[in-house]
């Protein structure tokens, strides 16, 4: 054994859920942390990664980030023209949705690392989207509905 502790698991099994680190610092595997913290130290939606790189972890934080932006895009942008022929419409709107849908999954669980580098990126990357897709950034619409995709419900 490394020091670690035992718990049962739910499948009766035991599994050993903390391992010493060479400078005496506990790292625990297989639990999540259950409020925020800062570090470079975090699960990043993939298991063991960015495992304490601080390059990884930056990469981590630019990805949160641009996926944040693009649900804001995706949500406040006109691809089908007026006109269109409703059955192509309707399968770019579907497209589209299942993307946005997909990758706000994806920031949910990046933020569920408790990270909070992930949490601000993130915060600030749904922001910059916004602004960037608000009528500061873009031509007036004249169309009774300007977006291709119904706001995101929580």
């Amino acid at each position: 054994m490394d020091g670690g502790h035992m718990h049962g698991g739910m499948d009766g099994m035991t599994h050993n859920s903390s391992s010493s680190s060479s400078n005496g610092t506990t790292k625990i595997h297989g639990m999540m942390h259950m409020t925020f913290y800062w570090g470079k130290d975090a699960l990043i939606l993939f298991n063991d990664w960015p495992a304490g790189d601080t390059g990884m972890y930056v990469l981590a934080l630019i990805i949160v980030f641009i996926m944040s932006v693009l649900i804001e895009l995706l949500s406040r942008t006109r691809f089908v023209k007026p006109g269109s022929n409703p059955v192509s419409a309707g399968l770019v709107q579907t497209l589209l949705h299942v993307l946005r849908v997909g990758l706000a999954y994806l920031v949910m669980l990046a933020l569920m690392s408790f990270n909070g580098g992930v949490f601000l990126v993130a915060v600030l990357g749904h922001a910059l989207g916004f602004l960037l897709s608000s009528s500061a950034f873009r031509k007036q619409q004249n169309h009774d509905e300007p977006y291709d995709l119904p706001p995101i419900s929580c």
